[in-house]
């Protein structure tokens, strides 16, 4: 379990990290630096693997912004995990299309065979799951992808989900 003291660690940003930084903020005129903040996001959560407030005050003071402004942002988008997440994030899309061929009961049996509840981490740190809204492949559902590299799996059935928790766990030793 984690611990608080852990959530709210100071963090700080390799020079290699900063780089990137960097060269994303030159691609925007003087002054708008805030235009950054997104793929900031990205990269910090590339990094860290999710994005905790002091990396949000990190990237404040980095692009010149208050706090408030990072976090408004962070909190918005679903794609900032505001939270540590497994290594392997499921996510399912969870709209009408996809609901209606079976969504709804692949996530009942994502969570019976990881035995953890969404938005949660399985004990061992490998997975993590969640509804999203709309994937965009209706014509495949139900349909889930997986960060932190979003591949997508359509066609999903609950054999075909165990298949691939198996082969991600074996991918993760």
């Amino acid at each position: 379990m984690l611990k608080v003291e852990e959530t709210y660690a100071p963090v700080e940003f390799s020079a290699a990290l900063v780089s990137k930084f960097d060269e994303i903020v030159s691609r925007y005129p003087q002054g708008k630096q805030k235009s950054a903040l997104l793929p900031i996001l990205h990269l910090v959560q590339a990094e860290f693997g999710w994005v905790s407030v002091p990396a949000m005050d990190k990237v404040a003071e980095y692009l010149d912004l208050k706090d408030i402004e990072v976090y408004e942002v962070a909190t918005f988008y679903s794609m900032y995990f505001l939270r540590p997440q497994g290594k392997y994030m499921l996510e399912v899309c969870r709209t009408g299309p996809c609901c209606l061929v079976g969504a709804e009961k692949i996530m009942d049996h994502i969570e019976e065979k990881l035995g953890v509840k969404e938005g949660e981490v399985t004990a061992d740190g490998i997975f993590s799951w969640r509804g999203v809204e709309c994937l965009a492949a209706c014509g495949y559902g139900p349909v889930l992808q997986i960060g932190p590299e979003y591949t997508f799996y359509e066609n999903l059935t609950n054999e075909s989900v165990d298949k691939l928790i198996a082969d991600l766990r074996t991918k993760a030793k």
